[in-house]
C-alpha cells in the first residue's frame, strides 16, 4: 500500500508512504481498524532510511526493554526508545525489537502539530507504521493532545452499564474480564484502554494489542481500582485521593509539565463525573453477581 487510514478510539490517522521502495502494510492485529473514510485528523508521513536529530535536542526521557513473563518484568537492555526536544518538535528513536532485523524508528512531531513524520530505517519491502512500540507511543500522544487518558484497565459493558476494572499487572484485570465474559458481557479490552470524553459522557474505547480485536467501545459508568482479596469488598473513593489513584494506572510520560498538567486535569474531570471505589475481590465468578447487585 502506499496509504491508508485507521480509525482507533475515534482517531483518525492516515499513513502516507514516501518511499517508491517499499510498501506499507499494517499488521493483522490494525485489519479492523482500517477505514476507508477520506478524510482524517492526523496525517504521519512514512519514509525509509534514517533523519539526523539536531544537534541542540536535548534527550528528556529514556526508556528501557521491559518483558513482563508470569507478572514479573524483567529488564532486556536500556535501549530501546527515548524523547529529544529541540523547542517544539519532538523526536521519538526507537528500536523494533519484533522486526527480523532489529530496525530502528525516528517519529518527529509536535504536540501543537497534526502532521507528523516517521523514518523507519530497515532492509525490508514492507513496512509496519504502527509495529510495537510505535503503536503505544503514536496513540499515547494523541491522548496528551486531545486531552485523553491512556489507563491500564479492564473494560467490560453489561447491560449497558460499563464497568472499568484499573490496575497494575497482576491485579486481576485479565482475569475480571474472563469472569464478565463468562457472566456475558461484553469485553471493551482486558489490558489497555483510552478514555475519551464526549458530548454525552465519559467512553471507554479499546486499543489495536491481539490478532482478533476489533474497535469496540462503552459508556464508563463506574471506575474500580482493583486488588485480590478474600472478600468481595468495594469502597467508594473520592476528591485526591481518587485522582492520585486513578493517576497512578495511567500511562503517562513524565518529562513535559503540560502534559502531566493535562492528564492531572483529565483525571481530575473524570473522577468529578464518575464514581470510583477500590475493589477488593475473591478469585472466583462470585463477583459479578456482587457487582451487579450494588449497582
Amino acid at each position: 500500500m502506499k496509504n491508508y487510514n485507521l480509525n482507533i478510539a475515534g482517531y483518525k490517522i492516515r499513513f502516507e508512504n514516501t518511499s517508491d521502495r517499499t510498501d506499507i502494510i499494517p499488521s493483522e492485529r490494525f485489519s479492523k481498524y482500517i477505514s476507508t473514510e477520506n478524510e482524517y485528523d492526523f496525517l504521519i508521513r512514512v519514509h525509509t532510511g534514517k533523519i539526523i536529530i539536531p544537534e541542540g535536542a536535548k534527550k528528556v526521557f529514556d526508556a528501557p526493554y521491559i518483558e513482563e513473563i508470569n507478572n514479573i518484568r524483567i529488564k532486556k537492555s536500556d535501549d530501546f526508545w527515548s524523547v529529544f526536544q529541540d523547542r517544539d518538535d519532538l523526536f521519538i528513536t526507537s528500536i523494533l525489537p519484533q522486526s527480523p532485523d532489529n530496525s530502528r524508528a525516528t517519529l518527529k512531531f509536535s504536540l501543537k502539530e497534526k502532521e507528523w513524520d516517521l523514518w523507519i530505517d530497515t532492509q525490508y519491502r514492507t513496512i509496519d507504521p504502527m509495529e510495537y512500540p510505535l503503536d503505544g507511543l503514536i496513540l499515547y500522544y494523541l491522548t496528551a493532545i486531545n486531552g485523553d487518558i491512556m489507563i491500564h484497565g479492564s473494560g467490560v459493558n453489561h447491560n449497558g452499564t460499563g464497568y472499568l476494572f484499573s490496575g497494575i499487572s497482576g491485579r486481576g484485570k485479565t482475569t475480571m474480564a474472563k469472569f464478565w465474559d463468562n457472566f456475558g458481557a461484553e469485553i471493551i479490552h482486558d489490558d489497555r484502554l483510552i478514555l475519551r470524553k464526549t458530548g454525552t459522557g465519559y467512553f471507554m474505547n479499546n486499543t489495536p494489542v491481539y490478532k482478533n480485536d476489533e474497535p469496540r467501545e462503552s459508556p464508563v459508568s463506574v471506575i474500580f481500582l482493583i486488588n485480590h482479596g478474600e472478600e468481595n469488598t468495594m469502597i467508594p473513593v473520592r476528591g485526591a485521593l481518587a485522582i492520585s489513584m486513578v493517576m497512578a494506572n495511567c500511562i503517562q510520560h513524565n518529562w513535559n509539565e503540560d502534559i502531566v498538567k493535562g492528564l492531572l486535569k483529565s483525571v481530575s474531570q473524570i473522577c468529578t463525573t464518575i464514581p470510583v471505589y477500590q475493589l477488593w475481590f475473591k478469585p472466583d465468578e462470585s463477583i459479578t453477581e456482587y457487582l451487579v447487585k450494588n449497582e
